[in-house]
């Protein structure tokens, strides 16, 4: 089944799904009113029977809580099913690339990396915003770095997680889906910094404190139906339980408004780690970020959960009457709060890891997604040769697949390429294709090519130099400074260099001299690379230095129309289209 067929089938099938799910919190919501309107008819029919209208109460508040948690976990899984329907809506529109919509990893963006802001990597239309499928702002941080950091270690074990990953679909799903539902008030490093600085202050002997106090709180309340007691010993009883949890009343509003913030976040995250925990991997990659989340005792999920449920235990204060009830009788407060102190003493060290693996999921999912969607791309072998890139039909992949040219492409270790050609003849295209098939091999993403052969090496590029008004300098000098960095990175490791008509600040002269001088310090250094230029006499370069190659994209007048075949040659280009253009569209005569 192709991956369209595939998000047709599974939207088709949880839109069934959702609509029984809206049926049943319908009924869910229909009960609740029911069960409101009969203890209110109970209680005002026996208004005058103090304790059978207060039995009651106390019967239908239990009963409507549970009913009220009921309702919750149904809201859960009708939220669930419609983040699942409106996943495969968006990777039906992005199959048929209606992308735009999208988060565009603008943040992302660094003039001053080794080849991002060259590539279109993040912005509007970019590589990022057409891969990116990451829930959780530390995921999409995570998918961020794994494009930019530059990295060519263990890159089949990459491409063998996002293989793993692609065949895990429906798993891939309902991760992506548990993780949007995640409502982050405040980000994991805020989180951490927070755990590692807490002071507690509830006491210790509250752990048994509360249990007895609770105890003689039933017996007293059971006395008072039996007429053991009366209503004024209750009473002072219950008043010592509301002075006694209001000596810690400020100490508690801070703890419980710090962890609010972050109750979403650990309820869904313990989902996901129970998704990882019963989920077998079989790649290196996967396998070594499951066994981050083992632990001794407990799973990391039943520990998350642990603190999720002290959490909303906690959050029963909120509503006043209950939370009055539960002090005054149970020293509800200090007791839930003491368990929220334990469980940070006791885990908050490992949170970090267990946060790591979820966001690290997350990012890799993107990758395995996008696999998924591309069955027709191929993973790069890997070749030990003189070999750098060798690729057989190879095409950019944000380009529509039913009117891209792709081009054959082979460059060995310490080859140079010097590319000519018209002006919209397909240079520029042709360099960010190149660029981004390393870039996706490396990462270890298939490759949009029929074959691949790679000797995986870093990238530097230098195709985009701006201005920079604030620092008050001009294109040229910023030029310079680029090329300077590239010079420098080339002299402690190996990188293949791409650049797009260097020296554009300067007059032609100095520009043919300088651009030529500069590509026999590259071919010095050994480098492997490629320059699109205008420049026809920088291709003499090749009769001194035979590591240097011509190429072309070349363009035709036909008909009194300019033609343009996007096919990458040998040679150098002879057909310009400057003057033509300006003619054609009378700029000049």
């Amino acid at each position: 089944m192709t991956a369209f067929g595939f998000y047709t089938k599974e939207k088709e099938h949880k839109e069934h799904l959702l609509a029984q799910a809206n049926k049943n919190l319908n009924i869910s919501s229909f009960i609740r009113l029911l069960v409101f309107l009969l203890a209110a008819f109970g209680i005002y029919y026996f208004f005058s029977e103090i304790k059978i209208s207060g039995a009651i109460g106390a019967v239908a508040i239990v009963i409507f809580l549970i009913l009220v948690s009921r309702h919750t976990d149904l809201k859960y899984k009708r939220n669930k099913i419609d983040e699942l329907v409106k996943i495969n809506e968006l990777e039906l529109r992005v199959l048929q690339r209606k992308f735009s919509d999208l988060p565009t990893g603008n943040e992302f963006e660094d003039p001053l990396h080794a080849f991002s802001q060259d590539i279109d990597l993040f912005g509007k239309g970019s590589f990022f915003q057409y891969l990116n499928r990451t829930s959780l702002k530390e995921g999409k941080r995570r998918l961020a770095h794994l494009l930019t950091e530059n990295s060519i270690e263990e890159i089949p074990e990459k491409q063998e997680a996002i293989k793993e990953l692609a065949e895990k679909v429906k798993w891939r799903q309902e991760f992506t889906a548990v993780a949007h539902l995640v409502k982050t008030e405040t980000e994991s490093d805020q989180v951490l910094n927070w755990f590692n600085k807490y002071i507690s202050f509830s006491p210790r002997y509250i752990i048994w404190l509360s249990p007895l106090f609770s105890v003689v709180s039933i017996l007293l309340v059971i006395g008072y139906f039996t007429e053991n007691v009366t209503g004024i010993q209750l009473f002072l009883w219950f008043l010592a339980g509301l002075l006694y949890s209001g000596i810690y009343l400020k100490k508690v509003n801070l703890l419980s408004g710090s962890v609010s913030k972050v109750q979403d976040t650990f309820h869904q995250y313990h989902q996901l780690l129970a998704m990882l925990e019963n989920t077998e991997f079989s790649s290196k990659i996967l396998k070594e970020n499951k066994e981050k989340i083992r632990s001794e005792g407990s799973k990391a999920s039943a520990i998350f959960k642990e603190f999720s449920k002290a959490i909303d235990a906690l959050d029963q204060r909120n509503n006043f009457l209950l939370g009055v009830l539960l002090n005054g009788f149970l020293l509800w407060d200090v007791h839930k709060s003491y368990k929220l102190e334990s469980w940070i003493k006791a885990s908050h060290q490992n949170v970090k890891d267990w946060f790591e693996v979820i966001e690290f999921t997350d990012a890799f999912n993107s990758l395995g997604n996008f696999a998924f969607n591309h069955p027709n791309y191929v993973f790069p072998k890997l070749s030990q040769s003189g070999l750098v890139v060798k690729a057989e039909n190879l095409a950019h992949p944000l380009l529509d697949p039913e009117k891209v040219i792709a081009n054959d492409f082979k460059i060995e270790n310490e080859q140079f390429f010097i590319i000519t050609g018209a002006n919209m003849a397909g240079k520029s295209t042709f360099l960010r294709t190149v660029s981004l098939h390393i870039v996706m091999a490396n990462i270890g993403l298939p490759v949009c090519a029929e074959k691949s052969e790679y000797s995986p090496i870093k990238l530097i590029t230098s195709m985009r130099t701006t201005d920079s008004l604030s620092d008050d300098e001009s294109y040229f000098f910023s030029e310079l400074k680029r090329l300077q960095y590239i010079v420098g990175e080339i002299e402690t490791d190996k990188y293949f260099i791409i650049l797009d008509e260097i020296l554009k600040g300067t007059n032609s002269t100095d520009k043919a001299i300088g651009s030529r001088k500069f590509i026999q310090k590259l071919v010095k250094s050994k480098s492997t690379g490629i320059i699109a230029t205008h420049d026809l006499s920088l291709c003499e370069v090749s009769d001194e230095l035979p590591q240097v190659e011509n190429h072309y994209f070349d363009a035709e007048i036909v008909n009194d129309e300019l033609f343009f075949d996007y096919k990458f040659k040998e040679g150098i280009c002879q057909n310009m289209n400057a003057s033509f253009l300006l003619k054609k569209m009378n700029i000049v005569d």
